[in-house]
């Protein structure tokens, strides 16, 4: 099955209040458009953390291997595919060229496993600039950043003593 996936990410704030959003839709073979849309909220994140948050919940939800296009307006999660920079983080045990560590591993980790069962390539979309789902995303990202009623604690964030 062939998915199209559309992710945002969104944070008030860097850190702050943040939350992604992500819009999937497939064709059944009946021809039958499928549409699920996903978003969530927590109090302290970065943007950067909802971004791939917004990949990770996408690629999540699938229940069976796909062959996935993932839209992202986020150059960091994009390039970290199409330039190969995971492949060298984990050949360098999680270290940067600049031999640091990498931030949001326990993300990239999970965005990891969750890839793995699909065939998926990344491509990067210009964001705020009039693209439907990419602008639907932004939408549901930024509501649930405003909404504290959704919001959960990033405990991949606030370990890292940025309270």
């Amino acid at each position: 099955m062939n998915v199209d996936i559309y992710t945002d990410g969104a944070a008030r704030g860097n850190p702050g209040p943040g939350g992604y959003g992500a819009v999937l839709r497939c064709r059944l073979a009946s021809g039958e458009v499928r549409e699920l849309e996903l978003s969530g909220g927590f109090s302290r994140t970065t943007n950067n953390r909802m971004e791939l948050l917004g990949a990770i919940t996408a690629l999540e939800a699938l229940k069976r291997p796909c062959a996935v296009t993932l839209y992202s307006d986020s150059q960091y999660v994009v390039n970290a595919f199409n330039q190969r920079w995971v492949d060298g983080w984990l050949k360098r045990g999680w270290k940067n060229a600049k031999k640091e560590p990498v931030k949001n591993t326990d993300l990239w980790k999970r965005l990891l496993a969750a890839k793995e069962p699909h065939d998926v390539r990344f491509v990067w979309v210009k964001g705020h600039a009039g693209h439907p789902e990419n602008e639907r995303c932004d939408q549901l990202a930024t509501t649930a950043a405003d909404d504290p009623a959704c919001h959960q604690v990033d405990e991949g964030f606030e370990p890292e003593g940025l309270l």
